[in-house]
């Protein structure tokens, strides 16, 4: 017999072949957004696009056969060949890789396209506010569906069977319904009576039996139960991220360029994975002020340099609305190290004795110049990594060229192994 698949691809089988495939090719598939990242413009982040991974990523695992005997293959989407035909071998280098170097034409990737919504979830899947904790629960918009007794009206998939036929037993049993056995028992009699008299009041008695059989249905409209569920607030960790930018004159264009850019991305890690974690924006030169959203990111400011104010800022505004004991503080801070010399001994006394503190977690980004390396440690730098070694929870990296945002974004908030996630 020969079989030749010749069926049309159903409806929506395409999308569900490519999430298996991107589930398969997971790791492959991240390794190429991380390097597609290096290229793009930070608002491209948000639209999807095209990536590609090596060749060898398309593997695909699959059961095999021993060796030994008749081995018959009927491969899937086969709508040319059957059985006996002879293959055509392809010409050198035609759809593979070349058989010389500089002969033919080859393929070494994959290309395809990535949905806005698939780009951002495998950009953003190993991503996570580290040590978020339960805390006291704020009004919620989540909602948890939990059983809550039965109801006489529901949908059909919520019916319980077990319910139902308890009360249509009962009801059975208390009208007294004649059970099957009963009536093929007097009928067996009936057969076996030889008295005519006595077989017609058997016969009336079996009608009459047959007739209440019939009056008394075996599951009735009343009998039917439903499941019934009831929405409850689900339990949720609230949190608030302090975003803290040095905008004074001693951050150049290209220094402010790469905050802006650390600051977008932590912003779309935030909206895309929490819904319940508020965004405090604070930048600062000798004096702090809390903006909105895109006075934080395009409006211009210089000025001179007081890392304490924006400390002292956070501070206040953690003390008016975000109770430590209520909240998950966390705190995302950019500046290109400077800082005045008198300012050092307040900065570091709010750091120790109010920010940190009550701070689950706390990330300083260092931002330099493209054309030169980091050649001496900043007197912020020098305070933090003081701090860290303490064991404050701080992380601090540098960047000075706009490649290094995405892998030190992801290093400050890698998921860490061993924590439990939480609901957020």
């Amino acid at each position: 017999m020969n079989i030749v698949d010749r069926r049309l691809n159903p409806r929506g089988k395409a999308l569900e072949n490519r999430q298996r495939f991107l589930r398969r090719a997971k790791n492959v598939v991240q390794q190429a957004v991380k390097q597609s990242l290096q290229s793009r413009n930070i608002r491209d982040v948000m639209d999807g696009g095209e990536v590609s991974i090596p060749l060898d990523g398309m593997e695909e695992p699959g059961l095999r056969r021993g060796s030994g005997g008749v081995r018959d293959h009927v491969l899937p989407g086969n709508k040319t060949f059957v059985e006996g035909d002879v293959l055509p071998r392809p010409r050198s280098g035609a759809g593979g890789r070349p058989e010389k170097a500089g002969e033919g034409d080859g393929e070494d990737a994959f290309r395809f396209v990535l949905t806005r919504e698939e780009f951002l979830n495998v950009f953003l899947d190993d991503l996570e506010l580290p040590d978020l904790a339960k805390r006291r629960l704020a009004e919620t918009e989540h909602e948890n569906p939990t059983r809550a007794g039965y109801s006489v009206s529901g949908s059909p998939a919520n019916i319980a069977i077990n319910r139902t036929t308890r009360l249509a037993l009962m009801r059975r049993m208390a009208l007294r319904r004649p059970n099957p056995e009963t009536i093929a028992s007097l009928e067996a009699e009936i057969a076996d009576c030889n008295d005519d008299a006595l077989r017609l009041a058997l016969e009336a008695k079996a009608k009459a039996l047959a007739a209440r059989v019939k009056r008394i249905p075996y599951i009735d409209p009343v009998d039917v139960r439903y499941r019934r569920f009831e929405n409850e607030p689900k339990p949720v960790a609230q949190a608030v991220m302090f975003c803290l930018m040095d905008v004074s004159g001693s951050m150049s264009e290209h220094m402010k360029d790469l905050a802006k850019r650390f600051y977008m991305l932590l912003y779309i890690f935030l909206s895309q994975r929490y819904k319940h974690v508020e965004l405090v924006f604070i930048r600062h030169t000798d004096r702090a002020e809390e903006v909105d959203e895109d006075t934080f990111f395009h409006s211009p400011a210089t000025g001179g340099t007081l890392v304490s104010s924006a400390l002292e800022a956070m501070k206040t505004i953690v003390a008016k609305r975000y109770r430590p004991e209520d909240w998950n503080i966390y705190a995302a801070q950019a500046s290109d190290g400077d800082n005045s010399y008198s300012d050092e001994a307040a900065t570091a006394r709010l750091l120790t004795e109010s920010i940190l503190p009550v701070s689950q977690y706390f990330a300083y980004l260092e931002v330099g110049d493209a054309d030169r390396e980091f050649s001496s440690r900043s007197a912020l730098w020098r305070l933090y990594e003081r701090l860290r070694s303490d064991g404050a929870p701080l992380q601090i990296r540098k960047v000075g060229h706009r490649s290094e945002i995405f892998p030190v974004f992801r290093e400050l908030f890698q998921r860490r192994q061993g924590r439990e996630r939480v609901a957020t």
